[in-house]
């Protein structure tokens, strides 16, 4: 997708309006319009990247402290950062994102999955060293 026609350059250029919380040269926070919970919100970098590894580390760098602020400000106790890479992860715009989500009961906010599986520790082995190679 282009950055012309993805909809959070719009909502950055100002040609879709939004509950804006915070402005900065490299990101841009605002309200989600579909939350799962009172005060859920997004941050975004003003770079358009579809995954994460498509954006400029001192952008991505200002992420986190922003949905840490925001957090604070929505006076959320417990909550969610989560930030997804592809549709099959679902990602569902194709801009980069972080979602901050206040859990304030069981039934609000973000509900997750674990599927985690048993471990083969000599394939755990020679994955570790696979990605230790490559970093």
């Amino acid at each position: 997708m282009s950055a012309a026609a993805c909809i959070f350059c719009r909502i950055i250029r100002g040609e879709i309006p939004s509950f804006k919380l915070l402005e900065t040269e490299k990101i841009f926070a605002f309200l989600d319009i579909q939350p799962l919970s009172k005060g859920h919100c997004l941050v975004i970098p003003k770079t358009h990247g579809e995954r994460l590894h498509d954006v400029p580390d001192d952008e991505l760098a200002e992420l986190l402290p922003a949905a840490k602020k925001l957090a604070l400000a929505t006076g959320a106790v417990d909550y969610n950062i989560l930030q997804n890479n592809g549709s099959i992860a679902h990602q569902v715009v194709g801009h980069v994102h972080v979602h901050m989500i206040p859990k304030p009961n069981e039934k609000e906010g973000l509900t997750v999955g674990w599927p985690a599986k048993e471990t083969d520790m000599d394939a755990l082995k020679a994955l570790h060293e696979n990605i230790k190679a490559k970093m």
